[in-house]
């Protein structure tokens, strides 16, 4: 039985108390995590996510059992800021539990990879009282064909 949990929150990431919203079970061999910060540069001093909070969080939840179903997970955490947030702060975290490091490693890749196109965020960087859009590099999309094409692959 796998045991799976989207997150679409403006509250601050607790990572400790995500870590044990997936405990191992006994078909557990690993357990992969990703965690994305707030980076600072170039006079950066807020980063903005905005979000439709319905549209999102079922493109969480579409990613997450994508995830769930073609890396044969025992568990999938996928919990994701929204609202403004500092420099340092978390601002994604990802737990993906299998049988076997490698799934879960691939997972938690797939998942970031492919949230980055495929989920509904509206990114702006603040720098003091400016902003600019932020859009999805043409290297984040290669990256989803390639995950999405791999898939596609397998099932057919």
């Amino acid at each position: 039985m796998r045991q799976s949990a989207t997150l679409l929150t403006a509250d601050p990431l607790d990572l400790a108390a995500l870590n044990t919203r997936l405990p191992a079970r006994a078909k557990t061999g690993a357990i992969a995590s990703f965690t994305g910060y707030v980076r600072g540069g170039n006079g950066l001093t807020e980063l903005e996510l905005l979000v439709h909070p319905v549209l999102t969080h079922a493109a969480l939840e579409k990613i997450s059992e994508d995830a769930a179903t073609h890396f044969d997970l025992t568990g999938l955490l996928i919990a994701h800021r929204h609202g403004r947030m500092q420099i340092g702060e978390p601002i994604v975290h990802i737990l993906a539990a299998s049988s076997h490091r490698h799934a879960a490693l691939e997972a938690v890749s797939f998942a970031i990879d492919v949230l980055k196109t495929q989920a509904p965020f509206w990114k702006r960087e603040w720098r003091g009282e400016r902003y600019q859009w932020i859009e999805p590099t043409s290297n984040d999309h290669d990256k989803t064909a390639q995950w999405l094409g791999a898939m596609n692959d397998r099932h057919s």
